[in-house]
């Protein structure tokens, strides 16, 4: 019997995959943030500071009607912004979600600014010298992916997501790098990012390096050391666990092995940072929740990180660690597409009601399902699964909680996973790994005690299959709630669509406060200024610090004669166009505004002549930026620019081009440049600004 694949007839395919430039693929981000703004939310403008947004307004000048965004300020000001401006306005992110409006016509905000500028000069010097400290140091350069790897690679038995695909060519990227590998993946719950990880170790194993797979409860050492012992079964890589699940005499005989070498892949809770632990030749450490290890594993973690390579995975990472990757100390990579066929988690918030509670179970165990019910104190764990039992007396009902003995509970996981019983009372000892696709109804009682990153991760533990499913948050039946918790609230509920989690970091950022990025103060100076511009103001001080120019920002004001919108008979979500109105607004040239023109007539068919007129003045605004111009204005027969100081166009300069063209170019005392157009248009007025562009 011979096999031949098609490639062995007609000669190996070439994948092309068209994927958008990096910078553009960070932006999408700060995009998606900037439409989800409602009516009421605070908003940062770069020249006038925190004000509120109050959505889109159309208002008719000079006879012509066109959008703005208003925005409204203390004591009742009102700023009306063009929407080709839209990039001058940022989402608010601080501490707490909390900032006092400015005032407009004050220095209130420039002063704010100056005070966060100057405390980012000693951060910046700080910043400098971590990622000198980082270029500089040696580690391992795993060898380039063979054969083997790709074999091992197709016997993954799903089809990676695009972003999934694209995480493990990062991380493979970095471990053949001589530097050491510190790259965060961030990815919803069951959208991958184990499989990233087992595909680094198994190219550690290959190079005959040993990998750490650190994770925060026995219960996900237990479910990794399942999924990576069944990845590697065919393979000669050997995986062990330690934890508690595992007897002393076993441990200790697995310990004896791991500094013989023996074992390639060593899985466990922080137990691995103990100091009898020693490995012959440590390679990969995977830190899988880093947001549930104490402040003394994580310091222990630091010290391994110069020199190995460390592999981060998180659905929700704490905000530091968001800080840290967001400004490239640490190097992310996101998994945001769903597997397919998953469908999101419906979440419902309600008082404490049995009669709600008896009905989720029911129609759960109806369709042939298992229940998670999650109630956070062990003293009344028991008394609460009788009370359920009662609601409920056909269901088999059993308890799980981290004080049990490990081997019972251990067996009580077990039997859970095997369908030996139908509702699994908990802890949230079941927040991180445990992955149980029967599984598709959550009840957590009082969940207005829990933080925003970990009902998301308890969230997670539903909805991993083809079913739908759907989470019941449970408040007290009588009292107040909390104003924070019920923010967490709106929020978790807001966000229940699949591939949230980054979101879910960003809220979490903004209710926690992102800390001092390299120590333990929690307030920083984002609550100042909002998260966005403290990162840019972060990003000009590390410019000015390595001697870098700094380029001003110019926000030109552009006066023309023309109705310039996207129309909401084109785009009737007020969300989407105020994302492509964003998108319009960080356009670099006419590369970027052709992708955006694609993406439109691809999803909204034929593009209106309002939109084209938009597109003109972005590319006008783009060009009077490289140019320098602060004013364009459209009079009779003639156009009127106005310039920085910082202009490349000197005034000798200007003086040489109106001695030799001075019928179609005047300069006024004031140095404002004429121009005479017959026909002013935004494509005459592109092509008149090109021409001076070359002329100066």
């Amino acid at each position: 019997l011979v096999i031949l694949r098609d490639e062995d007839i007609f000669g190996d395919r070439t994948h092309t995959e068209i994927r958008a430039p990096k910078k553009l693929k960070e932006t999408r981000i700060q995009q998606q943030a900037f439409a989800d703004l409602q009516p009421g939310d605070l908003v940062v403008h770069l020249l006038h500071g925190v004000g509120i947004y109050d959505g889109l307004k159309k208002i008719t000048l000079q006879g012509l009607e066109n959008e703005f965004i208003q925005l409204r300020y203390k004591d009742g000001d009102k700023l009306y912004l063009p929407v080709y401006r839209a990039a001058q306005i940022q989402k608010y992110t601080g501490l707490g979600g909390q900032a006092l409006l400015d005032k407009l016509g004050t220095q209130s905000w420039q002063k704010a600014k100056i005070k966060v500028k100057n405390a980012l000069k000693d951060l910046a010097s700080e910043l400098l010298s971590l990622y000198s400290k980082r270029a500089a140091s040696q580690g391992f350069a795993f060898s380039t992916p063979d054969q083997s790897f790709r074999e091992f690679e197709s016997t993954f038995p799903y089809d990676e997501t695009p972003d999934q695909e694209k995480a493990i060519e990062d991380v493979i990227d970095d471990m053949v790098k001589p530097r050491p590998m510190d790259r965060l993946v961030c990815g919803d719950v069951g959208f991958g990012k184990t499989e990233v990880a087992v595909r680094a170790a198994y190219k550690a194993a290959q190079d005959g390096k040993q990998t750490a797979v650190l994770v925060p409860t026995t219960v996900l050492a237990f479910q990794h050391s399942q999924t990576f012992t069944k990845r590697f079964s065919e393979t000669g890589v050997r995986v062990e666990m330690i934890s508690r699940f595992v007897s002393p005499k076993n441990t200790k005989a697995i310990l004896k092995d791991v500094a013989e070498g023996k074992v390639d892949i060593l899985i466990g809770t922080h137990r691995l940072l103990s100091r009898d632990v020693h490995f012959k030749n440590l390679g990969l450490l995977v830190v899988d929740e880093e947001q549930r290890l104490g402040v003394t594993h994580k310091e222990k973690i630091k010290k391994l990180k110069t020199q190995i390579d460390v592999l981060t995975l998180s659905a929700t990472p704490i905000p530091r660690t968001l800080n840290l990757s967001l400004m490239g100390i640490r190097d992310l990579s996101l998994i945001s597409t769903p597997p397919m066929e998953r469908m999101s988690t419906r979440t419902f918030i309600s008082r404490y009601n049995s009669e709600i509670i008896r009905k989720a179970i029911d129609n759960e165990l109806q369709r042939g399902g298992q229940v998670f019910v999650v109630h956070n104190r062990v003293q009344s764990i028991n008394e609460f699964a009788s009370e359920i039992q009662k609601l409920v007396p056909a269901a088999k009902i059993r308890v799980g909680h981290g004080q049990m003995a490990e081997e019972d509970l251990e067996k009580v996981m077990v039997d859970f996973y095997n369908h030996e019983f139908d509702v699994l009372v908990s802890t949230t000892i079941i927040e991180s790994g445990l992955d149980i696709p029967r599984a598709n109804t959550m009840i957590i009682d009082r969940a207005d005690t829990f933080g925003l990153s970990q009902l998301y991760q308890l969230r997670g533990r539903i909805g991993r299959s083809k079913e739908r499913a759907y989470a019941y948050l449970l408040l007290p039946a009588h009292g107040q709630i909390d104003p924070t918790a019920q923010e967490r609230l709106r929020i978790i509920q807001k966000y229940s669509e699949l591939g949230s989690g980054f979101q879910i970091a960003h809220h979490d950022l903004e209710l926690r406060g992102s800390g001092n990025i390299l120590g333990d103060d929690q307030s920083g100076h984002i609550s100042a200024v909002g998260y966005e511009l403290y990162m840019d103001l972060l990003s000009q001080a590390l410019q000015e610090t390595k001697g870098e120019p700094v380029e001003e920002a110019i926000e030109p004001d552009i006066n023309l004669k023309v109705q310039a919108l996207i129309p909401d008979t084109y785009i009737e979500d007020i969300r989407i166009r105020l994302m492509y109105y964003r998108m319009l607004g960080e356009i670099k040239g006419e590369t970027d505004l052709d992708r955006i023109e694609e993406e439109l007539v691809d999803r909204f068919g034929e593009i209106p002549e309002p939109v084209t007129n938009l597109f003109g003045i972005m590319l006008i605004r783009q060009t009077c930026k490289e140019l320098g111009v602060r004013d364009i204005s459209q009079g009779p027969k003639n156009l009127s620019l106005a310039f920085t100081n910082s202009t490349s166009a000197s005034p000798e300069k200007m003086v040489q081009l109106v001695s030799k063209k001075g019928a179609k170019y005047q300069l006024t005392p004031d140095q404002r440049l004429i121009v005479k157009i017959d026909q002013i248009s935004w494509q005459s007025v592109l092509e008149e600004l090109k021409t001076i562009k070359n002329l100066l």
